[in-house]
């Protein structure tokens, strides 16, 4: 059983930082790039940082570009999103990915979300 588990999602004011955490298990977390995507309510899921499977390559959006960095400790299957000068534009539920293709096969695994709120 496959299971991504996004924690860290909380309240905070304009200007702050925050640090999600997601905790893999059920699949070999070092062989999967990692993504963080967020979905702010009416809009679509967009992606806010990609970490590949040795974390020596990331990849942002321009929105978050500057302000997010993303990690990864393959030893602990997590993977981190340092989130700062968070704006209220910020706020969202952040979902946690895992994504890997393997033979022409792609395997795409979700966590649940945890929401983030940024006041300004």
């Amino acid at each position: 059983q496959v299971q991504l588990v996004e924690s860290g999602g909380t309240s905070v004011q304009a200007g702050n930082s925050l640090r999600l955490s997601c905790a893999a298990s059920g699949i070999t977390f070092r062989n999967f790039d990692m993504a963080w995507y967020r979905q702010a309510p009416g809009k679509q899921r967009e992606l806010v940082a990609v970490i590949t499977s040795a974390g020596s390559r990331t990849n942002f959006p321009d929105s978050v570009k500057g302000r997010f960095t993303v990690s990864r400790d393959n030893a602990k299957n997590t993977v981190y999103l340092q989130m700062n000068s968070l704006k209220p534009e910020d706020t969202a539920v952040y979902y946690c990915n895992a994504h890997r293709i393997l033979w022409g096969r792609t395997n795409d695994y979700w966590g649940q979300g945890t929401q983030v709120t940024v006041a300004s």
